[in-house]
């Protein structure tokens, strides 16, 4: 079976607040960025530092992904930050404003000096203009040998900032740059998340922000608040429905007589075999849902 794992709900938490990231080891979401970078300001990311390796130390986050995102290298901070990420020992880096290849290199390359651990992958924010021009490039980067490139995170506030674009109710300025991320994600075998919903007391708007997300294939949603992610959460998980019809098709592709067959009839519908490739991923995702879910109600 597929292995996949679930990144419904990624929530932001400022590095500096030790409360914030005590108070996340209870929180349902599927991932946290401990964040070194706009959430801190430039006279506490010294204590974002200390605070995020503090509390990575002490653990307590389960099976959460934890992701640290620093400050870009081209910083004052951004060697600081990757030194202190490093030694904390995350899920993964996440690394801003990801322009091109050597972005990635000039990360990978500083990871590999400071001795980090083979399984601490890197995540790359698409937000500048220059990142959508050159999607296919950064993406094909995780083909290289010692390429740790894992996913993308979309960063639409900045995008908007850089082109003048502006937020709408459909995102329709947005469309092009999430499709072409998605599509450049996905072609290379990477996750992409969704940028954040700005409005935390909108509720109908964010609900349909995320309904979007999942509509368009994205994993799941980067988060601002904790009240953010039930509904994220919800919407991005396999429907009852979506599941009973992908254990269909996996059970109809696993018999004897199809082993060869490159598409079956299923309920009047002409299946083909990616499709149940498809379904095998979807009742994996579930699976991997029902145990976070399962083991976050243990406590």
């Amino acid at each position: 079976m597929t292995v996949v794992r679930p990144r419904r709900s990624v929530l932001y938490m400022p590095g500096s607040n030790a409360r914030a990231l005590d108070k996340a080891r209870g929180l349902p979401a599927d991932g946290l960025i401990f964040d070194m970078e706009d959430a801190v300001a430039p006279d506490a990311k010294e204590v974002a530092r200390e605070t995020i390796g503090t509390e990575m130390a002490r653990g307590g986050y389960g099976r959460r992904e934890i992701f640290i995102r620093i400050n870009g290298l081209s910083t004052i901070w951004g060697s600081d930050d990757l030194a202190a990420a490093v030694a904390a020992r995350p899920d993964a880096v996440l690394v801003p404003k990801v322009s091109s290849e050597a972005d990635l290199v000039r990360i990978e390359e500083a990871m590999a000096g400071l001795g980090a651990d083979p399984a601490i992958r890197v995540w790359a924010m698409i937000e500048t203009p220059l990142a959508i021009l050159n999607l296919k490039e950064i993406a094909a980067s995780s083909t290289r040998a010692g390429s740790r490139l894992q996913g993308f995170v979309l960063g639409l506030n900045d995008l908007a900032k850089e082109t003048g674009a502006q937020f709408v109710d459909d995102r329709a300025p947005m469309v092009p740059w999430i499709s072409l991320s998605l599509a450049a994600a996905r072609a290379y075998g990477l996750g992409i998340l969704d940028g954040v919903f700005n409005d935390i007391y909108d509720d109908e708007g964010y609900a349909a922000e995320c309904r979007q997300g999942r509509e368009f294939g994205l994993d799941g949603k980067t988060l601002i608040h904790p009240r953010q992610i039930e509904v994220a959460n919800q919407a991005f998980v396999p429907s009852v429905e979506e599941i009973e019809w992908a254990k269909t098709v996996v059970a109809v592709f696993q018999q004897p007589e199809n082993a060869d067959k490159s598409a079956v009839k299923i309920e009047g519908r002409m299946v083909e075999r990616l499709h149940a490739e498809m379904a095998e991923r979807t009742l994996a995702l579930a699976g991997a849902i029902e145990e976070l879910d399962r083991l976050a109600l243990a406590g």
